[in-house]
This record gives structure tokens, C-alpha cells and sequence, in this order.
């Protein structure tokens, strides 16, 4: 059985520059994995069966977990004859902007490419990954990546890394419908000008257009960051379309007052760090 990690990632800048006429909106984003997630374990079975255990019961049916449409997703594409089993020990809280689920089905995706034996380019997996959800892609390799489109054109960039990143999340979760319903998109300048200036240095403002949408309807997320932003951060950001909040710190024992401090109002609550690409 093959064990992977399945890290979640943050949101350093996120704007929507345009609404497409499928429905979807055209993003402009940072991605960027951090050292907390999922762990997947996952081996090839004979029965052509697929397969999902959990370390704890899960609120959704198997249809809809993103492990099992993944390895749907792998053999129909393929045509492949074996099935898999998997176990998820799952850690990471559900309607919380840190793509967990992705993450997952990235990871998937990665230990079916190795027990069926397929021999799929990287790249291979994240053009695959684009049917899956907008941060699979990502996901497949992480790091520190520049997405367009909905998030499946990636362009990796190295970045400095910060010494302490306290990533939580509030007792709220957003849905996504939620997030993208009160939003204008912002067009293409924004994105531009912040591609153009940026130099591979965490000196630039984090933004995300979605807390123009989010902050007015979830209180829990303003006031979780601003508990950061009173508390020795450099600078606090929500992830995604939310809830989760993360704070950048450039002193770790600070940071690590500071988790004590949010952790009373959060459901998830962990310090970390940046991860590069894998």
C-alpha cells in the first residue's frame, strides 16, 4: 500500500477577472501548498471494485468523494481493469477554502499512476485533474504557482519563504455558490500589474477578492481576522472562498502565541510553514 501526503493549500492573491459564458469565472491566483493536510493510502485490487475507509465517518456519500471520482475519472479514461482500495485518515475541515478535498483527489491520482502502472507525466495528471475541481491541478505537484483559467493554467515561481504561517478556521463554512454570488469581477489589470511586479518576494500585499462577498454575511471570519492582525502578524488573508483564515509571521514564538489566542474561536487551528513543490 502506498501512503501519501495530500497537503492543502492558501490563497496569497485571488481575484476574479471574468465570469465565462460556461458559468465558470476566469481566476487570477497564488497558490500555494502548506505542511498540514490528508493522508491517502492506496493499493490495486483485482476485483475492479473502488473503494474508500475513513479514520472517521464522513458527512457524504461515496459518490461524492473526490478520491472515488478521481480513481472513476483514471480507469474510464484509461480503461484500466483493476480497482483500488483506499484508506483517508482525514484531518483537514470540510466548506474550509484550504482545498482538502482536491488535495485528496490530487494525491489519488498520484498513487493510482504508481499501482496501475501508467506511466503519466505529472502534467498528464494535473490536465486530468482540471475535470476534478479548480485547485486539483495544483495540487498534483504544489509549491508555489501563478493559476489562470479556472486554476488549470499553472506557471510554478519560486517565492521566499516566511518563518511561521498559523492557518485556522472559524466555526462557519462558506459555500462556494455564496462566495461568488455578491462578486463583480475585477478584469484583467489587477492580475497583470501583480504579475508584472511580482520578484519571487513575499513584500507584496496578500489579497482576496472574495472577502468583499464573504465578510459581509460571516462575521466569525472578519473577527478571526482581525484577532490575527492584533496579534503580531505581518499580514492575515481569508483562503479561497473560505472560511479558513491564515496569518504570515516573521517570529514563530509570536506565532505560537498567537495560535493560543485564536484557538478558542476556531473548529481547526494549526501552525505551519510553506512546502515547495513535490
Amino acid at each position: 500500500m502506498i501512503k501519501e501526503f495530500a497537503p492543502a493549500k492558501v490563497n496569497l492573491f485571488l481575484d476574479v477577472i471574468r465570469k465565462r459564458e460556461d458559468g465558470y469565472h476566469d481566476l487570477g491566483t497564488v497558490f500555494q501548498t502548506v505542511g498540514i493536510g490528508d493522508y491517502l493510502s492506496g493499493k490495486a485490487n483485482t476485483t475492479g471494485e473502488i473503494t474508500v475507509g475513513y479514520n472517521n465517518p464522513q458527512e457524504y456519500p461515496l459518490e461524492k468523494d473526490l478520491v472515488y471520482k478521481a480513481a472513476k475519472l483514471l480507469k474510464e479514461t484509461f480503461n484500466v481493469g483493476k480497482g483500488a482500495d483506499f484508506y483517508m485518515e482525514k484531518v483537514m475541515p470540510l466548506g474550509a477554502g484550504l482545498g482538502g478535498g482536491s488535495a485528496d483527489a490530487a494525491a489519488a491520482l498520484r498513487i493510482l499512476n504508481k499501482v496501475w502502472e501508467l506511466g503519466l507525466k505529472p502534467e498528464e495528471l494535473e490536465k486530468l485533474g482540471a475535470k476534478l475541481g479548480a485547485d486539483v491541478p495544483f495540487l498534483v505537484q504544489g509549491g508555489t504557482a501563478f493559476a489562470e483559467g479556472i486554476g488549470d493554467i499553472l506557471k510554478p515561481v519560486t517565492l521566499e519563504y516566511p518563518k511561521a504561517v498559523l492557518v485556522a478556521t472559524p466555526h462557519a463554512a462558506v459555500p462556494t455558490k455564496d462566495a461568488y454570488g455578491g462578486i463583480t469581477p475585477s478584469g484583467e489589470s489587477a492580475w497583470e500589474a501583480f504579475k508584472k511586479n511580482f520578484n519571487g518576494k513575499l513584500d507584496f500585499e496578500l489579497f482576496n477578492k472574495f472577502e468583499e462577498s464573504v465578510f459581509p454575511k460571516y462575521s466569525k471570519i472578519v473577527e478571526m481576522k482581525k484577532l490575527m492582525q492584533q496579534n503580531g502578524a505581518v499580514q492575515v488573508l481569508m483562503s479561497g472562498s473560505g472560511a479558513s483564515v491564515f496569518a504570515i509571521y516573521d517570529d514563530v514564538k509570536v506565532a505560537e502565541r498567537a495560535k493560543e489566542i485564536v484557538a478558542p474561536i476556531s473548529r481547526y487551528i494549526a501552525l505551519t510553514k510553506f512546502v515547495e513543490r513535490f
